[in-house]
């Protein structure tokens, strides 16, 4: 029976081949069925590239007035706090704890 079945072996191949390719083709990750789920990954990411641009602004501000020719002195102090943990007498200092952002 094996031996009758021989001949047919390269084309049942080729024909296992072509319909994995055809099920990738449709359901894969990049198929023509997932098209949904593409663009919705595409909207969370621009949300995040629109946030981070906002804090990489906020940041190059922050470095400007911290460089030695524009150097704010409000900002200087608040930075010297910060790091330092020190606070003038009558403030009130309550500590948070930070959490780490997670991009999801």
């Amino acid at each position: 029976m094996i031996e009758r079945m021989r001949p047919y072996a390269p084309t049942g191949i080729i024909f296992l081949l072509i319909l994995y390719f055809g099920v990738q083709a449709l359901t894969g990750e990049r198929g023509l069925l997932s098209h949904g789920e593409r663009a919705e990954m595409l909207e969370r990411r621009q949300v995040e590239l629109a946030q981070l641009e906002d804090r990489r602004q906020d940041l190059e501000l922050r470095v400007r007035y911290l460089r030695t020719d524009n150097l704010s002195r409000d900002l200087l102090e608040e930075r010297a706090r910060v790091v330092l943990g020190f606070a003038a007498p009558g403030e009130y200092l309550i500590p948070v704890e930070r959490r780490a952002v997670t991009a999801s």
